[in-house]
C-alpha cells in the first residue's frame, strides 16, 4: 500500500499543477512541449483531461492493492501494467521536449512514477484479505 500511497501523492501534485495550467498560471515552458507560456484554450482542456486521468489511474492502484474494489482483479492487474508502459513512455516523450524545464521536471517525475506503478502492477503493497 505504500507505493499507491506515494503514487497518490505524486499524482495529486501533477493534479494541481495541470489545474494552475488550466486557471491560465504561466507555467506552460515545464508542460506540453513547453511552448507556451499560458496555455492556449486546447492544451487547457488537454489538462482537464490529464487530471481525470490520474484520478483513475489513481482508482486502479488503489484497486490493485486491494485497499477497494471497483474493478475484477484480472482488470486491474492487466491496467496497472498498462499505466506502468504509458509512464515509461512518458520518460521518453518528456525526454524529447524541446522545452529544458519540461525535461529536467517530467522526466524524473515520469520515472518516479513509472517505477512506483511497475511495484503496484508486481503486487507489491497487496493487503492481505482476510480469510
Amino acid at each position: 500500500m505504500p507505493f499507491a500511497l506515494a503514487l497518490t501523492v505524486v499524482l495529486a501534485g501533477l493534479a494541481i499543477f495541470q489545474f494552475a495550467l488550466i486557471l491560465g498560471a504561466p507555467l506552460g515552458r515545464w508542460a506540453w512541449g513547453g511552448q507556451h507560456l499560458v496555455l492556449p484554450a486546447r492544451l487547457r482542456i488537454g489538462s482537464v483531461v490529464s487530471i481525470l486521468i490520474y484520478a483513475l489511474i489513481d482508482i486502479v492502484a488503489w484497486d490493485r492493492v486491494k485497499a477497494i474494489d471497483v474493478f475484477p482483479d484480472l482488470f486491474s492487474q492487466i491496467a496497472m501494467w498498462v499505466i506502468f508502459a504509458y509512464f515509461v513512455l512518458g520518460i521518453f516523450m518528456n525526454a524529447i521536449s524541446r522545452s529544458k524545464p519540461e525535461r529536467y521536471t517530467m522526466v524524473p517525475v515520469s520515472i518516479v512514477l513509472a517505477v512506483l506503478s511497475f511495484f503496484i502492477a508486481m503486487g507489491y503493497g497487496v493487503l492481505a484479505m482476510a480469510a
